[in-house]
């Protein structure tokens, strides 16, 4: 009898999950058909292009040489969605990674609505509250109310909610497919906590780990979330196995995502923060620990040993925690690290958990003493919570109505700027490395194996030089000072928009200052502009003198124009000495030069530590030069020399913990109802 009540319960959870999924995934449906959209503006373009990348260079490149110079494949992002996007295009060579990004973040996104229904009933216990919770989710954003540029910045639209704007109209795919999972992760929680079964254990693990390997702003959220969620369930049921269990989560977790989220791509991160931030303030950090010492000593006497009371203590931390997060930082400038307001749907989604148990009480007639009369009279509660929950979604009819009218297809994208620029390049300069900017940089390996200064959105950026030389080009008007910059970066285009093109940004400030400087290669009369950069040769190396070399100071990360101009001068007027370079595929680097004594090579690929480069079955010294690029010290003669990039060790390290971590998950799996 039991086991049928059981298996009954857990259908009705299943059938309303699969519900609010189908609901869900019906207000987005065109989302899931979209091949390009008008949103050539969006940052979806960099999941797009990296997608396509790793599609072309399967199953897994080590490096990334067409951004910033080079950097690790591994620093660009974590892997989840753009394994999620390229897989689809492995097995269905027919779609385009556009439409399998699409396709990804729309069913993650109707997942995670259902993971709100799960959360919600799982601490709150209350069927119908938690379907209002996941379908308000769906379709409102409280903070409208609060933040009135988002408000406006919606009505332009069609009042979708933000955690939709954000992903459809702004591009955060792998954000909102994070936040997707934050549902499963903390109900996963709970339900571990409560029972200590191995099974669901190992469930939190895979969802946090899953969570994780999809953004560092979701990581961050869950960062917030699951120490409140530890001390909510500690506080109120004085039960020291819950630290076990939540450690036990939080380390099969991390081993889950050892192989990628190595310490390295961790400081690369978090130094990487202060190109796309702002530095965070100390006396946000001080307000922050004071905030949770007043929370932990009020909950503390309020909630402790009150099991009944374990969801609340969580929800109102959470409230608290983001509303000061988010909405300190819009307007007190509270911050402690990245940009707060992307934390947005997270702290919707937090605001309408709270509503719902609100309402849930209210309904229940759990309303404290203040609401004792009409606690007496039932019809009132009902009353009240049926007109609350009508407004609510009365309040989004526009947005419920025309759910579809915000996926604009594009179909004629041959026509853009984008595609045509990037066919150009690849048809007759395929080779070489151009300085782009806005929308151009965004989309420029959406369709071809095409190197730039850039990349799709500062993230995992290895050579810091690459930051100062971009803002310089598109900020600066010293024409001269902006070549130099590309000769020292080892740049053969810039690609410059003016106010006519159709590119959305025209991040140039000062579009022709180049008219008469550099060879105009390209020339659409729309505004659109490919300037040749006179390098001496088109490879990414130079035979150099040794001593010029050695004599030159480390460079600051915004060195003036005098040493750049030695630089530069040091790299195209050496030893009359040509090279040539050629990449064979993404991790291996041929280069033929014929050094003499005196002389060694600088090659414009940023250094990491792993490169190792052989001549003639002897390996090289390969050591950091100026401006973050490699020199490889070579004997006098003619060399080919195979310059590969070795898989780090670290890297090694964190597959092995990956594998051991992967075994233990078997054995709790093995053993579900095992308790801890």
């Amino acid at each position: 009898m039991r086991s049928a009540i059981l298996r009954n319960r857990t259908l009705g959870w299943v059938l309303d999950s699969l519900l609010v999924f189908a609901l869900a995934a019906a207000l987005i449906w065109p989302l899931f058909q979209t091949n390009y959209s008008d949103r050539w503006s969006s940052i979806e373009s960099t999941f797009i292009s990296d997608a396509r990348f790793l599609r072309d260079h399967w199953p897994h490149p080590r490096w990334q040489p067409l951004w910033y110079t080079g950097t690790r494949f591994d620093y660009i992002y974590p892997p989840a969605l753009r394994y999620g996007t390229a897989v689809q295009t492995v097995l269905f060579p027919s779609r385009t990674p556009a439409q399998s990004y699409h396709f990804y973040v729309a069913l993650l996104y109707a997942i995670g609505i259902a993971g709100v229904y799960v959360l919600s009933r799982t601490g709150g216990k209350s069927r119908m509250f938690a379907i209002v919770a996941a379908l308000a989710v769906a379709t409102i954003s409280p903070t409208f109310l609060l933040i009135s540029e988002i408000r406006a910045d919606a009505r332009a639209s069609w009042s979708e909610p933000q955690r939709l704007g954000a992903l459809v109209r702004y591009g955060e795919g792998p954000h909102m497919s994070a936040v997707a999972i934050l549902g499963f992760v903390l109900a996963f929680s709970i339900l571990a906590f409560r029972s200590g079964k191995a099974g669901w254990i190992a469930a939190a693990s895979i969802a946090a780990a899953l969570a994780v390997s999809h953004n560092f702003y979701g990581a961050t959220a869950l960062a917030m979330l699951f120490p409140l969620l530890v001390w909510s369930w500690w506080i109120t049921h004085l039960d020291n196995r819950i630290f076990l269990r939540a450690l036990a989560i939080a380390a099969i977790g991390y081993g889950l995502c050892a192989f990628w989220l190595v310490p390295s791509y961790v400081l690369v991160t978090l130094n990487n923060m202060r190109f796309v931030s702002e530095r965070g303030n100390r006396w946000s950090l001080w307000a922050a620990l004071v905030l949770a010492v007043v929370y932990m000593k009020l909950t503390g006497r309020w909630a402790r040993g009150r099991p009944e009371r374990a969801y609340a203590v969580f929800l109102w931390g959470a409230f608290v925690f983001f509303f000061l997060n988010v909405i300190g930082n819009y307007y007190l400038k509270f911050r402690v690290i990245g940009e707060p307001t992307r934390m947005i749907p997270e702290l919707d989604l937090i605001i309408i958990l709270a509503g719902a148990e609100i309402l849930r009480r209210l309904w229940a007639g759990e309303c404290g003493a203040i609401y004792q009369k009409m606690a007496r009279w039932p019809v009132m509660r009902y009353a009240l919570v049926a007109a609350l929950v009508f407004l609510l979604f009365h309040s989004v009819r526009k947005y419920i109505t025309g759910a579809w009218n915000i996926y604009l297809p594009d179909a004629n994208y041959q026509a853009r700027v984008e595609y045509r620029i990037t066919s150009w390049i690849a048809k007759n300069m395929p080779a070489a490395r151009a300085y782009t900017t806005g929308s151009v940089r965004f989309w420029y390996d959406a369709w071809h194996d095409l190197a730039e200064l850039g990349g799709g959105s500062e993230q995992g950026l290895l050579n810091p030089m690459v930051q100062p030389a971009t803002w310089q080009l598109g900020g600066g008007d010293d024409a001269e000072l902006g070549i130099l910059w590309m000769l020292c970066t080892g740049v053969d285009l810039a690609i410059v928009h003016d106010q006519r093109s159709q590119e959305p940004y025209k991040d140039v400030v000062h579009p022709k200052k180049f008219q008469g400087l550099l060879k105009t290669v390209y020339d659409n009369g729309e505004g659109d502009f490919i300037y040749k950069v006179p390098r001496r040769y088109p490879s990414l190396a130079r035979v150099v003198e040794t001593a010029r070399l050695d004599a030159l100071p480390l460079f600051p990360e915004e060195p003036n124009k005098e040493q750049l101009k030695t630089l530069a001068n040091l790299l195209e007027n050496g030893p009359d000495s040509p090279t040539q370079t050629r990449w064979e595929g993404t991790d291996k680097l041929r280069l033929h030069a014929a050094p003499r004594q005196g002389q060694t090579l600088f090659v414009q690929v940023a250094y990491d530590s792993p490169w190792r480069a052989w001549a003639n079955g002897r390996e090289l010294p390969v050591r950091r030069t100026q401006l973050g690029f490699l020199r490889i010290d070579a004997p006098p003669g003619e060399h080919d020399i195979e310059l590969v990039f070795q898989l780090p060790p670290e890297n090694v390290f964190g597959r092995i913990v990956t594998l051991f971590t992967a075994a233990a998950l078997v054995w709790l799996l093995r053993r579900p109802r095992r308790a801890w």
